[in-house]
């Protein structure tokens, strides 16, 4: 990589890393560490073909989609994480809707795997579900069926969410 194109990576990443980062945590269900992994596997597979790619956030976050969905294939359902409580934050009363992210996140490290990458791609990336089949290699009607099992499964394990849900679908 001569310097030019390093400098470029070197910005791409300082600017989109919170960004991948954040993509990574909901794949994982809310593992710090497991979301670390997988940005930094992208980030070390888009470095090798940094010159030839056009659109280097849309590749990377495909990487981690491929990447997560590989992981969950091969190890089969890991055992929960668990997680720190989130720390206050100054200025307004947000209880409420810290409330609610933990809850949800506590209820997303309960779906398996491929539940939770299907919920992230359908309705944190807003992928049409023929684009989330194609992402994840499998059909429509695979994708359809895991969103309404796993969308399902959410509101017996987080019956709290059952509004937001519902906006949401």
């Amino acid at each position: 990589m001569d310097p030019a194109d390093e400098q470029g990576f070197r910005e791409f990443v300082s600017a989109r890393s919170p960004a991948l980062m954040r993509l990574g945590f909901l794949l994982t269900g809310g593992d710090q560490h497991g979301a670390e992994d997988l940005v930094q596997s992208a980030l070390a597979k888009l470095a090798v073909k940094w010159q030839r790619v056009d659109t280097p956030e849309a590749y990377a976050r495909q990487i981690m989609y491929r990447q997560q969905v590989s992981w969950w294939r091969a190890t089969g359902r890991r055992g929960e994480v668990v997680q720190a409580t989130p720390p206050d934050l100054p200025g307004a009363d947000r209880t409420h809707q810290s409330e609610l992210r933990m809850v949800l996140r506590g209820a997303l490290a309960k779906l398996t795997a491929k539940q939770r990458t299907v919920l992230v791609l359908r309705y944190f990336e807003d992928l049409p579900d023929h684009e989330v089949a194609r992402e994840l290699g499998c059909s429509v009607g695979t994708v359809r069926s895991t969103t309404h099992r796993s969308l399902a499964r959410l509101r017996l394990i987080a019956p709290e969410l059952a509004v937001e849900l519902e906006a949401a679908t």
